[in-house]
């Protein structure tokens, strides 16, 4: 039988495994790096485990509140960064006829935090002769903006994916409250909402008139900043998707009276008339922090 954990031993430290490691150290948190780099918790775990194998020693110390670097750990962060920089700049570099150019991107604000500087950063790296300018807001707007070349490439949600479109991830959306207030038993229900056309919202209020509840729009915005505030003061319970999900959140189920919603699919999906070069390489980015590729 072979011996998996000398194999482990004797292999050899790869780049998908050092950038999973640069995440985990940047985050302070296997969870959040896998929300990151949109992997499960327990596929980061794996990793880590693989790299400290490989080198027979601990890179993290494990506690309550998350993870820190051991000096093992340290010292191969500089070595870590300086491989993965190189190798992305080589990328660049070794490209015959780099692109160039400008490119709009819109991204959703509840992915921008955690999901945005990985993208940029990757991106300037490969092709630093593209312009990048970036719209992080409510994704609703994006299919308009799109239409009328406002931005050329975008992510955002959708209830039914056309063949135009690249599937990023399907997600949950569900009603939501305050673990720490009682907004879900009011009546009318108070509701934080979306103040664009919004098929979330649409969903919402027809869920709610079809289930015969009584609710009234308390807040309104056009973030999901804005949405999750207002929830997890009590003001009001709303519609948020599993990636949104806080700690101090509480998901309304059928038992306590509220329906179901229908899954959301997050895509990207490209402008007419756009450079196809600037756009496949903006697109294989996206793609590939994904897990798309």
């Amino acid at each position: 039988m072979r011996n998996t954990h000398s194999s482990m031993k004797t292999g050899k430290l790869d780049s998908e495994l050092l950038r999973t490691f640069l995440t985990v150290a940047e985050s302070g948190s296997f969870s959040l790096a896998a929300t990151r780099i949109f992997r499960s918790q327990s596929a980061v775990s794996l990793q880590i485990k693989q790299l400290e194998n490989l080198l027979s020693q601990a890179v993290f110390e494990r506690h309550a509140r998350g993870v820190s670097l051991t000096p093992v750990g340290e010292k191969l962060r500089s070595t870590a960064e300086k491989v993965v920089g190189l190798l992305d700049e080589s990328i660049g570099e070794l490209r015959a006829n780099p692109l160039q150019g400008p490119i709009r991107l819109g991204i959703p604000d509840e992915y921008g935090y955690r999901f945005l500087p990985g993208v940029i950063a990757q991106f300037a790296r490969n092709h630093p002769l593209i312009e990048l300018s970036v719209t992080c807001g409510c994704s609703a707007s994006f299919p308009q903006a799109l239409e009328d070349n406002e931005i050329d490439l975008a992510v955002h949600a959708v209830e039914s994916p056309s063949a135009e479109m690249t599937l990023l991830r399907n997600e949950k959306i569900g009603w939501v409250t305050s673990k720490h207030h009682q907004a879900h038993l009011q009546d009318p229900l108070p509701l934080a909402l979306f103040d664009r056309a919004c098929w979330w919202r649409d969903r919402a209020l027809d869920a709610l008139n079809d289930a015969g509840k009584s609710y009234r729009v308390v807040f309104s915005s056009e973030s999901v900043t804005g949405i999750n505030a207002a929830v997890a003061a009590g003001v009001a319970i709303a519609v948020v998707g599993e990636s949104s999900m806080r700690d101090n959140f509480r998901v309304l189920s059928s038992a306590d009276g509220f329906p179901a919603l229908p899954a959301s699919a997050l895509v990207l999906e490209q402008g007419a008339g756009f450079d196809a070069g600037v756009a496949e390489a903006m697109s294989h980015v996206i793609c590939e922090a994904f897990g798309k590729r």
